[in-house]
């Protein structure tokens, strides 16, 4: 697992965003209902409507298991060329989604799997690759700090 040690901004952001996209074929966002109004984020959802897949209201997802019966609305998209603009013209960092600027918790996944998994509000993300070929276009994201732990 790699972990990531500081907040990937501006070019380092878009990098990794750039990088989801091509390994991975679907990422998420999730809106939580016990934080405010949703609909703030109206222009978001506008932005990556063409990239949509499905909304479930769900108690867990990525990065949080909610408690107390909790849930909110865990947004899915695929990862396409439209996702990969409206990601980077929508946050200047990784850890910028996170509410009120943003839905939370961007998140990404290849073949149902976790790959880049975000909790923005515990400013903590982690890869979840074994692949070589990635590792190495990880490690040539310039200005990406990040340690490998092994399980």
């Amino acid at each position: 697992m790699i972990v990531i040690e500081k907040n990937p901004k501006k070019d380092v952001y878009k990098a990794l965003i750039d990088m989801a996209i091509d390994v991975c074929d679907e990422f998420q966002i999730i809106l939580r209902k016990n934080m405010g109004p949703i609909t703030t984020f109206d222009p978001v959802m506008k932005r990556l409507e063409h990239s949509f897949k499905e909304m479930k209201e769900e108690s867990e997802w990525a990065s949080t298991i909610l408690g107390d019966n909790q849930t909110a609305y865990v947004h899915y998209f695929h990862a396409d060329e439209n996702a990969r603009h409206a990601l980077k013209d929508l946050s200047n960092s990784l850890y910028g989604w996170v509410y009120p600027d943003l839905p939370e918790d961007l998140s990404f996944f290849l073949s149902g799997k976790e790959w880049l998994v975000t909790s923005s509000h515990e400013k903590e993300s982690y890869i979840h690759t074994e692949n070589p070929i990635e590792i190495a276009k990880i490690s040539g994201i310039k200005g990406l700090k990040f340690h490998i732990e092994t399980e």
